[in-house]
């Protein structure tokens, strides 16, 4: 009998994160990685979020507010970060991130005259760092921010990715497995895209 071949590439990358969604370890990295996301890491957690999600469909809506809770949580060290350490810190990550000061300025009075904006673009793939970095350096309410980023994480990873693999997540993996590459390719290309969008938004 011919043996089964093993996945390659980023089939195989795709193979062992759906493996270890389901390991000890699962709900720990998530996370940290959406702490990190939401602070000074430059990939969203939804990498991480998804397919956890898919792997165990009955806690989707936990899993979605237990990683919007954390990324609330590094959204708070995004914050200190604008408002406490910018000289230091904030300009080395700002330079780390290739991110224009000239942007940050632009969201630092964005912010200032309409904080509400950070729930809109919570929802999007403008790092999330940028939006709780800029707020902090803004002045913003802390509590005001903390409620804002609340909205916004949790109706991004509780109601829209809760919802759409609560509801779709056989369909959906299905066509992710036939088109793995093409959905991986598009994701890393909506991560560039994120960055792109500092210019416009």
């Amino acid at each position: 009998m011919s043996e089964v071949s093993k996945p390659r590439g980023l089939r195989a990358l795709y193979a062992w994160m759906l493996k270890n969604a389901t390991g000890r370890h699962a709900w720990a990295a998530v996370a940290i990685f959406a702490f990190a996301e939401a602070s000074f890491f430059p990939i969203p957690a939804d990498v991480m979020v998804v397919p956890m999600m898919l792997a165990n469909r009955r806690r989707v809506f936990a899993i979605g507010a237990w990683v919007a809770f954390w990324s609330v949580m590094g959204g708070m060290l995004g914050y200190a970060i604008g408002a406490l350490f910018w000289e230091s810190a904030g300009l080395w990550l700002i330079n780390m991130l290739h991110v224009p000061l000239a942007q940050v300025e632009r969201y630092r009075t964005l912010y200032s005259e309409q904080s509400y904006l950070i729930m809109a673009q919570g929802l999007t793939f403008i790092p999330y760092k940028l939006v709780t970095i800029a707020s902090g350096l803004a002045g913003m309410s802390f509590p005001l921010f903390m409620l804002y980023s609340a909205f916004t994480r949790s109706l991004r990873y509780v109601v829209l990715e809760g919802l759409l693999v609560y509801f779709f997540g056989a369909r959906a993996q299905a066509l992710l497995e036939k088109y793995l590459e093409v959905a991986l390719v598009g994701f890393l290309a909506l991560i560039v895209l994120g960055f792109v969008a500092l210019k416009f938004l």
